[in-house]
C-alpha cells in the first residue's frame, strides 16, 4: 500500500499502552505536571538565554521598556535578536517586519506537528492563544511527552509547560538589562546560545531516526553553507538538510519498517 492510498488517522486518537493511559487523573494534574517539568532545567536555560538578550538590549542601546516587550509580547530568542539587530542599524520597519517573519517560519512546522496530537475538543479558537506559548523548548518537551500522555490531557499538559517559560522570560530579560556591563560581555552573550543548546539535546531525544539524521546534517552543512552565504546559511541548512532527511526517510527508513511498499 503505497502512503496515499493508507487512510488518515487522527494522531489524538492514537490509543496508549494500558500502562500510560491513567498517566493524569484530570486536567488539572496534567497543568501542574507540564508545570513542573518546565521548572527544572528548561525554565533555567531559558531564563540564562533571556539575560544574554536582555544584556544585548542594553548594550545595544536600547530601552529597558523597548527590550522587555520584545520578550512579552515575542518570546521567540532568535527572532528577537534579528529584531534588535536590525534595529540598530536603522533598517525599515517592513525589513524589520519580514526578516523577522522569515526566522519565525519554523513555527509552522511545530505548529502543524504538535497541535493536531491535541484531542479534537481542544482543537478550537483557544489555540490561537495557546500558539503564543510555543517555543523550541517547550515544542521539543512536548513531543517526547505526549508519546505517553492521553490526548485528552495534552493541551493542559502543554499549557502548563509553556505559561512558564514564557513567564519566567521576563525577569530574566529585565535581569540581563540590569546586569550589564558588570559581567564581561561574552559571557552574557554566550548564554544566549544555552537555549538552542538545550533545544537539540531535548530533540535529539525523540526517537524517530529522521531526527538524528537532520541534527546531523545540520552540524555537515552548516558551515558549508555559512562560507557561502552567511546570511542566509541557517535558512538554507535547514531546508536542504531537512529535505534530505525527509527523503531518506520516505525511501529508506520507512520501507525497512515496512510502512510504505
Amino acid at each position: 500500500m503505497s502512503s496515499a492510498d493508507q487512510p488518515f488517522i487522527d494522531p489524538s486518537e492514537i490509543k496508549l499502552e494500558a500502562s500510560v493511559v491513567q498517566r493524569y487523573k484530570n486536567r488539572s494534574e496534567a497543568f501542574w505536571a507540564g508545570i513542573r517539568d518546565a521548572a527544572g532545567a528548561p525554565a533555567m536555560v531559558l531564563f540564562a538565554g533571556m539575560v544574554g538578550f536582555g544584556a544585548m538590549g542594553k548594550t545595544s542601546g536600547m530601552d529597558a521598556w523597548f527590550t522587555t516587550a520584545t520578550s512579552f509580547f515575542m518570546f521567540a530568542l532568535p527572532g528577537q535578536v534579528v529584531l534588535l539587530e536590525m534595529a540598530i542599524t536603522g533598517s525599515s520597519v517592513i525589513a524589520i517586519a519580514l526578516a523577522v517573519t522569515l526566522t519565525s517560519s519554523r513555527f509552522i512546522t511545530m505548529t502543524v506537528t504538535l497541535f493536531p496530537q491535541f484531542h479534537e475538543k481542544d482543537r478550537n479558537r483557544g489555540l490561537y492563544a495557546s500558539v503564543h506559548l510555543l517555543a523550541m523548548t517547550a515544542w521539543a518537551i512536548s513531543m517526547r511527552e505526549f508519546q505517553t500522555i492521553e490526548a485528552k490531557h495534552r493541551s493542559s499538559y502543554f499549557i502548563g509547560l509553556g505559561l512558564l517559560c514564557w513567564i519566567i522570560s521576563i525577569p530574566g530579560t529585565i535581569l540581563g538589562y540590569l546586569l550589564a556591563g558588570v559581567v564581561p560581555p561574552y559571557v552574557t552573550l554566550g548564554l544566549v546560545f544555552i537555549n538552542p543548546l538545550f533545544f537539540l539535546l531535548t530533540f535529539a531525544e525523540v526517537k524517530p531516526w529522521i531526527n538524528r539524521i537532520a541534527i546531523g546534517l545540520g552540524f555537515i552543512l552548516g558551515p558549508f553553507f555559512f562560507l557561502l552565504d552567511r546570511d542566509t546559511s541557517l535558512l538554507t541548512t535547514g531546508l536542504v538538510g531537512g529535505t534530505i532527511a525527509y527523503v531518506f526517510d520516505r525511501k529508506v527508513l520507512r520501507k525497512r519498517a515496512g510502512v510504505i511498499s
